[in-house]
């Protein structure tokens, strides 16, 4: 998997778009089946600190998988968090011992590459959901898009592989954009609109 990829453009678009989000939108649907804004809130929440852990090797594959996003756990202060939590994520990925040897992440144990290369592809992903589902527009860099690409192309498209990481894939011609046929892979449709 990819080593020492830069995390901060990905974090800091997905905490631009969060510090954006009117809490009127909070209850939208989002492109991830039964969750809605807030509850994609929790969840990035909780992942921007979970891969901060196993980018300091600070996580064990014996925490097991991260409870359930629920938007009633949102702090009054989300956005200020969440920005917090999302630049020292970044951060923690500079370090070039972040990449290097074993660690671990929702309870399963990755290599640093392959962690750092999820944790971008969860950003990348999860800000697109972000935009879609409060009705703005998203672009990434071309090199997030292979990154996200071939993560989820490597999951096969059976239940089992795909349980708590992405639904069954969408198909998407060939020559869409790259992204596209990312997010296609990763169980979304490229035209969902809230």
């Amino acid at each position: 998997m990819a080593e020492h990829l830069d995390l901060g453009p990905a974090a800091r678009r997905l905490a631009a778009l969060a510090a954006d989000t009117p809490d009127a939108r909070l209850g939208a649907p989002t492109p991830c089946t039964g969750m809605d804004v807030a509850g994609l809130l929790d969840h990035v929440l909780m992942l921007s600190l979970a891969f901060r852990r196993a980018a300091e090797k600070a996580n064990s594959a014996d925490d097991g998988p991260p409870p359930e996003a629920d938007g009633d756990n949102l702090p009054a202060d989300w956005r200020e968090e969440l920005s917090r939590r999302l630049d020292a994520l970044a951060e923690a990925w500079r370090a070039p011992e972040a990449w290097e040897g074993e660690t671990a992440a929702g309870g399963v144990t990755l290599s640093g590459g392959e962690a750092g290369a999820v944790a971008l592809n969860e950003l990348i992903l999860h800000g697109w959901d972000l935009a879609r589902a409060t009705g703005r527009d998203y672009t990434c860099e071309e090199w997030e898009a292979q990154v996200s690409h071939d993560f989820a192309a490597s999951v096969p498209d059976i239940p089992e592989a795909r349980a708590g990481l992405f639904g069954p894939v969408v198909a998407v011609p060939d020559g869409a954009p790259l992204f596209d046929r990312a997010l296609g892979y990763s169980g979304r449709d490229p035209g969902w609109s809230a």
